[in-house]
């Protein structure tokens, strides 16, 4: 989509002048978060997710960057190299802390961002490829937040490895071999932490680069916004600069108030308490955990204990685990209403809420031993999960009757005055022209 009443890059001095023609950065940011990209009027605060998920993960680069200054990847001594940057390098314990709950934080508002997707319908065309690329990242944060468990070799490090990499074991045939390549032997040890270590490294690089094309992927269509109504005209636009990087800016500040209390206050409140004893694998914990970000797909994991057909219930645990998370690549197809907005969407919108309850009551059953009446709230959660998915969505597109939609982003905004509004086309974008505010 193109906005010819955005406004252009013009350099002011020769200087300016002689950068632009030769590399053109000044413009490719002006264009990407300056008075050059106009943006929806009407864009809440849910929007800032998108910003801090960005300082989030620069944060946790510049922190990794220097932690891996200090970091062995030995298994004889890699917790005593955390412990030396905890005690000897200066400022060792805030890079530490900052990095781990970096990680956390930034689950947290990739987490909202991936609500706010779900609930204003930002999923839908024209913005499948956005949403597909911002999955790749979720899986990618995955892969990389669990091999960074695994670097402080403490005892939820060695068992978090060990129980991870063994559900590749469930995979007929080449399950065991997988899990060996992956290992680099038959337990977790030296080989296994250089390798976590490297990718632990490497990826968050990886992460940017896709972040890159998510944003370019952005430009393309524009922002959706709570309406859901297409842009039509500058009456409906602002400039990104100065308005929603101010905007951005008062949600960084919030976000960094909150971060700065966990890490200088309750710096171990999102760990285990168990990963301050060094690894030992004659020692097995009373009950292995992932971090509090990966509890809904675990207990999704740990729900099936039965052997169903020729397949054990292991392998289904595995698969429906993984399939949790790859069934949001089929979303944008599965969902064929007209509107995005949930705001217009009475009925999908219960739906929309009794999935999030879902969702967290499934993190809290994560950490639940593997025990009744746990196991059986597990089974009924993941069955609505996928339910919610392959079921009830495609039948509310079908039979729900949406509200009907503003005539423009603008006459939303413009309380004050009488809202007109037109029936819904193809895509949520009202089918009467749009009067000028």
């Amino acid at each position: 989509m193109s906005f010819p009443w955005a406004a252009h890059y013009a350099p002011k001095s020769v200087f300016t002048q002689w950068i632009d023609e030769r590399l053109p950065l000044p413009r490719l940011v002006y264009n990407a978060v300056g008075a050059g990209y106009p943006v929806p009027r009407n864009l809440n605060y849910f929007w800032n997710f998108g910003v801090l998920a960005g300082a989030a993960l620069g944060l946790q680069i510049i922190t990794g960057i220097i932690l891996a200054m200090h970091y062995a990847a030995n298994g004889a001594i890699a917790f005593d190299s955390v412990e030396h940057i905890m005690r000897d390098v200066n400022s060792g314990w805030l890079l530490r802390y900052a990095h781990a709950n970096g990680a956390s934080f930034f689950f947290i508002v990739v987490y909202m961002h991936i609500g706010r997707g779900l609930y204003y319908g930002s999923y839908k065309a024209p913005r499948e490829m956005i949403w597909l690329l911002g999955v790749v990242i979720f899986l990618l944060m995955m892969a990389t937040a669990f091999m960074g468990y695994v670097l402080p070799w403490g005892q939820m490090s060695f068992w978090g490895a060990q129980v991870i990499t063994g559900f590749f074991s469930a995979i007929p045939l080449v399950g065991e071999p997988i899990r060996e390549w992956l290992l680099g032997g038959y337990a977790p040890d030296n080989a296994a932490l250089n390798r976590f270590f490297s990718l632990h490294y490497l990826l968050p690089f990886v992460i940017a680069g896709v972040i890159i094309l998510h944003i370019w992927a952005l430009h393309i269509p524009g922002s959706n916004n709570p309406t859901g109504v297409d842009v039509k005209g500058p009456q409906d636009t602002v400039p990104f600069h100065p308005y929603y990087t101010a905007k951005d800016g008062f949600g960084l500040g919030v976000f960094l108030i909150a971060f700065s209390l966990f890490v200088f206050f309750m710096p171990n409140a999102l760990g285990h308490p168990d990963n301050y004893i060094p690894a030992n694998p004659l020692s097995t914990p009373a009950h292995i955990v992932p971090e509090w970000y990966f509890l809904p797909f675990y207990a999704i994991l740990k729900s099936f204990t039965v052997n169903f057909l020729w397949i054990p219930a292991k392998l289904w645990g595995v698969m429906a685990m993984f399939g949790s998370i790859l069934l949001l690549f089929v979303l944008p197809w599965l969902d064929t209403s007209p509107v995005r907005s949930s705001n217009y969407r009475p009925l999908y919108k219960w739906f929309f809420f009794a999935l999030i309850i879902d969702v967290l009551v499934l993190g809290w059953l994560g950490q639940a031993p593997a025990e009744e009446p746990y196991v059986r709230l597990s089974q009924f959660c993941a069955a609505y999960y996928f339910a919610h998915f392959l079921i009830i969505l495609p039948i509310v597109s079908k039979i729900e009757r949406p509200k009907p939609l503003p005539m423009s982003i603008s006459a939303s905004v413009l309380h004050g005055e009488a809202q007109e509004s037109a029936p819904f086309g193809a895509g949520g974008v009202a089918t009467v022209p749009a009067r000028a505010s």
